[in-house]
């Protein structure tokens, strides 16, 4: 018989699969690394249970305890998911730009949601990046995982997420393309793929209304860089250490409706029903699309599903409002 002990065990081993049509202008083959297919429907499966499991060898985390995070939403559900399999009380903390379907998501896997403002500073005891700590600080027996600044979320994909696109490629990989947020994933596959092969391009997708690509270009971290912007899952007004820029080759910046209108096509011009941060790493793709020879082998990381965004990038009514047109 085979079957896994738990739903932990069918964390990775996602697949690759080819782009076509909505690629059709790229002389080189690009794979999608479909992240989806995780049980989480996410990327942050994977660091959220390295980080669980970290914590718990070292004595952050004790039996019955209480985790509490930040997290636009696919990290609390990959810390949902352990939770549940190893028995902690889960708090996250989120942002009101995020859907309603992340939060509702959350709830169903019992964890606790607390909803922040967005349009405030990092510092300001009402952001979620200081609600969040606070909690941590205040509640008992509680573990505060800091995704932004934790190194077990970059060795996840160390671990994990590089070796498989390594193998999945059979080492002939030549670009890597994903939208940074925390860093952990890109740093984390960066720094694998980059041992084995240095010549191996890293390319991360930015946002208009974030410091990343600023920062990298030119070391000033521009507050006048950052605003609000409506693309999930990345960017960032602040710089998390698990943006490693030393391995990262260039930031591309993707607009708000790009992102939103590239994230439709993907998923009817390749039947693959991805997130918000999926359609701004394609557009960034295109946008870089006289970089790529025709032997090269393009992967870009899909984050994770559109079911996380029903009330938003895929409701035409939303789209509307954002000004967004539709196709």
């Amino acid at each position: 018989m085979r079957y896994s002990k738990n739903i932990l065990e069918t964390i990775g081993n996602t697949p690759l699969i080819k782009l076509n049509k909505i690629t059709s202008e790229i002389d080189a083959l690009v794979l999608a690394k479909v992240e989806y297919f995780n049980p989480g429907n996410s990327v942050k499966d994977r660091m959220a249970l390295k980080m669980i499991e970290d914590a718990e060898k070292d004595g952050r985390l004790k039996p019955g305890g209480t985790i509490v995070e930040g997290t636009s939403g696919n990290t609390g559900m990959g810390l949902a998911l352990a939770a549940i399999v190893k028995g902690y009380k889960l708090i996250c903390v989120s942002t009101d730009k995020q859907s309603k379907e992340k939060f509702d998501v959350l709830r169903a896997v019992g964890a606790k949601v607390i909803v922040c403002p967005t349009d405030v500073k990092p510092d300001d005891p009402k952001s979620y990046y200081s609600t969040s700590k606070r909690i941590g600080e205040e509640t008992p027996n509680a573990w505060y995982v800091n995704q932004y600044d934790n190194p077990s979320n970059s060795s996840a994909h160390y671990e994990s997420t590089g070796p498989e696109i390594w193998s999945q490629t059979d080492g002939k990989i030549t670009h890597f393309v994903v939208g940074v947020g925390t860093g952990g994933t890109i740093s984390g596959v960066a720094k694998f793929l980059k041992e084995k092969n240095p010549n191996i391009k890293i390319w991360g997708i930015d946002t208009y209304g974030s410091v990343f690509k600023k920062y990298h270009e030119t070391g000033i971290f521009d507050e006048k860089e950052i605003y609000p912007y409506v693309t999930e899952g990345i960017g960032e007004d602040i710089l998390p250490k698990n943006v490693d820029f030393d391995l990262i080759d260039a930031f591309e910046k993707v607009t708000d409706e790009d992102a939103a209108l590239y994230t439709r096509k993907l998923a009817k011009e390749e039947g693959i029903f991805a997130g918000n941060s999926c359609g701004a790493a394609v557009k960034g793709l295109l946008q870089l699309k006289n970089k790529f020879k025709k032997e090269d082998v393009v992967v870009i990381l899909l984050h994770d599903s559109g079911s996380r965004y029903i009330g938003k990038i895929y409701n035409d009514d939303w789209m509307d409002e954002q000004g967004f047109r539709k196709e």
